[in-house]
């Protein structure tokens, strides 16, 4: 049931208060000289517009007549994907000719009975509350609000000063959440960038310099995983999970989805993974080289596909952590960067291009001292990472409230 509005506003029907409601110009070309078109990505989560990615298309004299922005236009994302579809901005000006892309409905107020910043600010409300979901158009992928769908909605409006007043008060208190926002969000980025960098100045120390060298093969022993498709031989086989490229991920495992395949008790004997043996994919995108981790014993039995290196080391002498932070350290990742083969965006490493990773190959006590130095900064970069996670939340929550604040009377 809907709640009773304030005394002296009503409700209208958008097709009664919009003049124009025009899908955009379609381009799959660009072109640095041509008109500015504003896209999906030039509207932020608090329906203002972005503009330090512009991009620019061709535009024919006609098109940009058609298409040309004018302030006090309201852009509607009325196709994306679900958790997009409805995302809005106004338009205040450029300076320029601006177009927009096919992905928006613009929408053009009378101005008489509906100010084009209250629609706006209406528009980021229902879209923050996911109340377009209901009334979306969806296949593969995509959705979509039909623009007699959109049209049909009723918008609670008092007069126009008010509809003003209430306009430039949430903009004043949007800009100061979105500045809250930004702040937590650099925030954040910088604690996830912090891992790298305790890496970075490890393995880049002058001490680092000095250590000795191995080459991963002599210092290990490396194995290819299970082969998918082969028919298991001799023996009966029996059914047993095994890790693919996708569960082995830089740093972590993700055994959301694990996969099961026949093998016999030979292969198993041979390719079960033990607590230590470290992890590493042989290909994948260019900055994902090398990536893996460590095996924990996380399944009381499990083997790996062949696309996956097992490293297993003599644990009197090596820390698997230690060996795996250094994989995955800016020295690894070049060491994989500068030695595989790559194909347009993908890059692989064999057998031989890891066995001669030259592994820094400190005392094992220094080892040791290294991990949980690494370990202890960790646990602190994860409870900053949890604590601005919250932090970002509570000022999406506080922009939910304000909004419907605003469009029940009360703001």
């Amino acid at each position: 049931m809907e709640k009773e509005l304030p005394s002296g506003w009503r409700r209208a029907r958008l097709s009664d208060v919009v003049r124009q409601a025009q899908p955009g110009f379609a381009s799959g070309k660009r072109d640095p000289s041509g008109v500015v078109q504003l896209r999906m990505n030039n509207v932020t989560a608090s329906g203002r517009l972005d503009w330090s990615l512009p991009t620019r298309v061709p535009v024919g004299a006609g098109d940009v007549e058609a298409f040309r922005l004018e302030p006090g236009d309201v852009l509607f994302n009325n196709t994306n994907s679900v958790e997009l579809v409805g995302k809005s901005a106004l338009f205040e000006g450029f300076g320029e000719p601006v177009v927009f892309s096919n992905h928006f409905t613009r929408l053009r107020t009378d101005g008489e009975k509906l100010a084009p910043e209250f629609l706006a600010a209406w528009l980021l409300e229902r879209w923050q509350a996911g109340l377009f979901r209901n009334i979306c158009h969806r296949w593969v992928g995509q959705a979509a609000v039909q623009r007699e769908r959109l049209l049909e909605l009723e918008i609670p409006l008092p007069n126009i000063p008010e509809q003003k007043r209430i306009a430039a008060t949430l903009k004043k208190q949007m800009a100061a959440i979105e500045r809250a926002r930004a702040s937590a969000a650099m925030q954040l980025r910088a604690a996830q960038a912090l891992p790298a960098a305790y890496l970075r100045a490890i393995f880049t120390s002058r001490e680092a310099q000095r250590w000795p060298r191995r080459a991963l093969g002599d210092a290990s022993e490396i194995v290819s995983g299970i082969t998918l498709g082969r028919q298991p031989r001799g023996s009966l086989a029996r059914s047993v999970p095994y890790l693919r490229v996708a569960n082995v991920k830089d740093g972590y495992l993700d055994l959301s989805d694990v996969y099961k395949i026949e093998a016999t008790e030979a292969e198993i004997g041979r390719l079960r993974l033990r607590s230590g043996d470290l992890l590493l994919t042989e290909g994948g995108d260019l900055d994902k080289l090398g990536r893996g981790t460590v095996w924990r014993d996380e399944l009381p039995e499990c083997l790996h596909q062949n696309h996956i290196f097992r490293v297993r080391f003599d644990m009197n002498q090596f820390v698997p952590d230690f060996v795996s932070a250094q994989i995955g350290s800016q020295y690894g990742k070049a060491y994989f960067l500068a030695h595989g083969k790559r194909t347009t965006g993908i890059a692989t490493i064999n057998q031989r291009v890891l066995a001669a990773f030259p592994l820094m190959a400190p005392e094992r006590s220094e080892q040791e001292r290294i991990v949980n130095t690494l370990h202890a900064q960790q646990v602190r970069v994860e409870r900053m990472r949890h604590a601005l996670a919250a932090r970002l939340t509570e000022i999406d929550a506080i922009s939910g409230v304000l909004l419907r604040r605003a469009f029940n009377g009360d703001l």
